[in-house]
């Protein structure tokens, strides 16, 4: 059965769309590839920012630290750490 001419302009019509449609989904997947690349890429450089700015500080928080450590602890900040021993004493005292 041979096609009509209003049948192959209509086929005619449908095969560009069809390659107009693949043109754009290329394109889409292409940008959407990209898209992650980056955010991965912008992850990744915020990760190894924070871990290179803690290798820098490091070393002045470990001196603060042995500072405070040598200069003793607030008589405050004792008395505080003697009732939350005294507090977990009890607390296992009523769980035997």
């Amino acid at each position: 059965m041979p096609m009509t001419p209003e049948e192959k302009s209509l086929l005619e019509r449908t095969a560009a769309l069809v390659q107009e449609n693949n043109k754009i989904l290329i394109g889409l997947r292409r940008s959407n590839r990209v898209s992650v690349a980056l955010r991965v890429a912008y992850w990744a450089l915020i990760i190894v920012l924070s871990f290179g700015a803690y290798y820098l500080i490091q070393p002045y928080v470990t001196m603060m630290l042995n500072t405070f450590g040598q200069a003793g602890a607030p008589s405050g900040l004792q008395n505080d750490m003697s009732q939350a021993q005294n507090t977990a004493s009890l607390l296992r005292d009523l769980l035997k």
